[in-house]
């Protein structure tokens, strides 16, 4: 077999900056190579965005990812079918060619064909649908005594003969034994060190790629300078973003914000002429998915705005866990891509005091909760004697509600595990945090927003063919155990207002520590998570609800529901606590002469 090339960003440091050579030798299948990309998609999918717990590996929850991506694929090819009136050969080859280099991800897509593609052509070609073609291949699976998961309504024909003629379609086919594998793509010999690595980057939210071990990096994703500040010296560990400049970084910039050397003019250094007295801060998110800014692009599953282009992001987004912090609410540097004005927390911040530059860290994870926030905490970088001090915001919106079980209201957060896990994670910020820092608590969403807004839209999949609703969506999604919210993405009403009511609570346990509990190290206030707020402000410009939600999720806020939710928060804190936010410094201009855009994120 020829030799495949694979590029993986951030993986330089290992293999002194050469891309990895996978030879046929090494490779005893063509199916080996198949498994090496979705290492990339299973990772973060692995964390999507439900509540991280202990059976997280466990056999349903895996096979109910793996049938929720083969009736993705299946049904974008069946529409590419559709939408250009082509072939069913014709449209994985189109589906293919819209793929990039980048991670395997186009070599993927023509082996799986080779594989998977024969079959395909034949059950399409005798109209079954997407679930139909998952549940013969296998995999999707009906448990005993569980119920038949489904996402397009029912075939005309009962259910059992239509599946029993697909499987005849495909009952000597030689890919079946693929579709039963459960091979280990991380046992692989050329894998193993990367899975290992991936793996410790994601579980304990730091860089994969940081050669001076300063949680900084220089490299964009796998935890890199998306999620904070980009390192300006990787081979030094005390130069990193947020910390008092070294001797006023006469010699180099100590701090990563740009501003470093001496005014010929008057011999007095730039650090020290534009940044003292004005008191710079950093900002750090504590977060779950939404503040990780979890987003799948709904082009990447309507086959009518599929092009080159619409993959081109791919690999960014599978390597930062399907994330985009580098655009979320808090920590987003990137001009948003969503056409309205507002800016994130962190650009404010950066506006108002230009030696702020590149002070941000989103210290979020798919899946966290207050329950499991201690398992990576240690990832927030802060020294209390050498760095500045930093406004924190705690923002665990959802997964203490949340969960993918079929009763999830056993598995939700009471008010005491909230106040102790609370008081756990306030007691290690005050033994982290320089002095004169800001920790603030945001309260719990009320979710009904979703069913109300989104139950009878069509969701993209649907949109072609009218015939799937988020309804039907939610459903699928429940049915499988792998709903990022059960209870709030539910047909049941009861579920979904006792869902509210904890989350209710929980904002008021929050707010009664801010409002009760003092600190040493930084000061504590509470601000609600107040949607109807945002909801508002957009239908004042001309939006509609729903056009604030994920449309592929169907869970999350979109990148303008999160930028309004930024603008709320800053009118609120420069109202109330203007303290927390630090004067305007009257040295920017200045700033901006010299220095240009500091060296830019």
């Amino acid at each position: 077999m020829f030799p495949v090339r694979l590029e993986v960003p951030g993986l330089m440091t290992d293999f002194g900056r050469q891309a990895l050579l996978v030879h046929g030798s090494e490779m005893k299948s063509p199916w080996n190579i198949c498994l090496a990309t979705p290492l990339f998609l299973l990772l973060p999918l692995h964390t999507w965005a439900s509540p991280a717990s202990e059976d997280r590996a466990s056999a349903r929850y895996s096979n109910g990812h793996t049938c929720v991506a083969c009736v993705v694929v299946v049904s974008v090819i069946e529409q590419l079918v559709q939408v250009h009136n082509s072939t069913v050969e014709a449209s994985m080859e189109r589906l293919c060619s819209y793929l990039p280099e980048k991670l395997f991800l186009k070599t993927t897509c023509y082996l799986v064909i080779e594989i998977f593609g024969p079959d395909l052509i034949k059950l399409l070609n005798t109209d079954m649908n997407a679930d139909v073609v998952c549940h013969s291949l296998e995999f999707c699976k009906q448990d005993p005594g569980q119920p038949l998961c489904h996402l397009y309504p029912l075939p005309k024909e009962a259910w059992k003969p239509t599946l029993e003629k697909a499987r005849q379609i495909v009952k000597k086919s030689p890919s079946l034994k693929h579709s039963r594998s459960s091979s280990d793509i991380c046992s692989l010999p050329f894998l193993a060190r990367i899975c290992q690595r991936i793996k410790s980057a994601i579980k304990n939210s730091v860089p994969f790629k940081d050669v001076d071990s300063d949680k900084y990096s220089v490299f964009p994703t796998l935890r890199g300078y998306h999620w904070r500040g980009r390192d300006c010296n990787d081979s030094n560990k005390m130069a990193y973003p947020g910390r008092r400049p070294v001797n006023w970084d006469i010699h180099e910039d100590s701090n990563c914000n740009g501003i470093w050397g001496v005014d010929p003019k008057d011999g007095i250094p730039y650090e020290k002429k534009f940044c003292e007295g004005s008191q710079p801060r950093g900002i750090i998110l504590l977060g779950d998915s939404a503040g990780a800014h979890f987003h799948i692009s709904p082009e990447w599953l309507t086959a009518s705005q599929m092009s080159l282009k619409s993959f081109i992001s791919l690999p960014t987004a599978l390597t930062n866990e399907l994330n985009w912090p580098q655009l979320s609410g808090v920590t987003g540097f990137l001009d948003s891509s969503s056409g309205i004005k507002e800016n994130s927390i962190y650009l404010r911040l950066r506006k108002r005091n230009h030696c702020n530059h590149r002070d941000y860290q989103n210290i979020s994870r798919n899946g966290a909760s207050s329950q499991n926030l201690k398992k990576f905490i240690e990832s927030l970088s802060r020294n209390q004697l050498l760095d500045h001090p930093a406004i924190v915001i705690y923002a665990m919106i959802g997964n203490d509600v949340c969960s993918r079980k079929v009763d999830p209201v056993p598995e939700m957060t009471t008010p005491e595990k909230l106040y102790s896990s609370i008081m756990q994670t306030l007691k290690y910020l005050n033994s982290h945090l320089p002095n004169g820092s800001h920790v603030i608590l945001y309260g719990l969403p009320d979710g009904r927003f979703l069913w109300d807004n989104l139950h009878d839209r069509y969701y993209p999949l649907g949109q072609l063919n009218k015939d799937v609703t988020y309804a039907h969506f939610y459903s699928f999604l429940n049915c499988l155990q792998v709903s990022p919210c059960h209870g709030w993405m539910s047909s049941n009403k009861t579920l979904r207002t006792l869902t509210s009511e904890r989350a209710k609570q929980l904002s008021h346990t929050l707010k009664k520590i801010a409002a009760s509990k003092k600190f040493t190290n930084f000061d504590l206030f509470y601000v609600d998570f107040d949607f109807q707020e945002v909801t508002e402000e957009w239908q004042k410009r001309g939006g509609q609800p729903w056009q604030l939600i994920e449309p592929v999720d169907g869970f999350h806020p979109n990148e303008v529901a999160l930028l309004l939710l930024a603008d709320r928060f800053w009118k609120k804190v420069q109202l109330q606590w203007p303290q927390v936010l630090g004067k305007e410094n009257p040295f920017n201009p200045q700033i901006e002469q010299v220095f240009g855009d500091q060296g830019g994120h």
